[in-house]
């Protein structure tokens, strides 16, 4: 992706969460989105097929970095000099979470929140099936990670 391609998806990213701020998921249109982030209609189509798929863009984007191998320091904390534990990695997402509670919360109130909760869900999945491989016990670990509703 170009610079001026990445530019204008971070536009319309930042466009559909301050939409989120303010009105319910369901009842944001592809023309606000549009209006808010000041595209075209055309240029809005040659990034997503649909609303539903900028919501999965958005989520994969939080949580590719949310869960990412590598943390970094951020305005609001810093694990870029702790070593990556269950803590530290727990501790980030809520971190995450917190600072992106303005427009989550119209995610999780809608329709929506479906998708974002799977998505979260995959992603806790692997980082619970890395905690589970270093936990000595005779039950099985599909078992504990399934037991847990993962």
């Amino acid at each position: 992706m170009d610079r001026r391609q990445q530019k204008t998806r971070k536009a319309v990213f930042q466009a559909f969460t301050r939409l989120l701020e303010h009105k319910n998921y369901n009842s944001i249109t592809v023309q606000e989105i549009i209006d808010e982030a000041d595209i075209g209609r055309s240029t809005f189509y040659s990034h997503f097929e649909t609303k539903d798929d900028l919501l999965k863009a958005l989520c994969t984007e939080i949580f590719d970095h949310v869960f990412s191998h590598e943390l970094m320091k951020e305005k609001t904390h810093d694990f870029s000099e702790d070593e990556k534990g269950m803590e530290q990695i727990v501790t980030h997402i809520l971190y995450h979470f917190r600072d992106s509670r303005s427009y989550i919360k119209g995610v999780l109130l809608s329709e929506s929140g479906e998708i974002f909760m799977r998505y979260l869900k995959e992603h806790l999945m692997h980082v619970f099936e890395h905690a589970v491989e270093e936990v000595e016990s005779d039950i099985p670990k599909d078992y504990m990670l399934k037991s847990h509703g993962l």
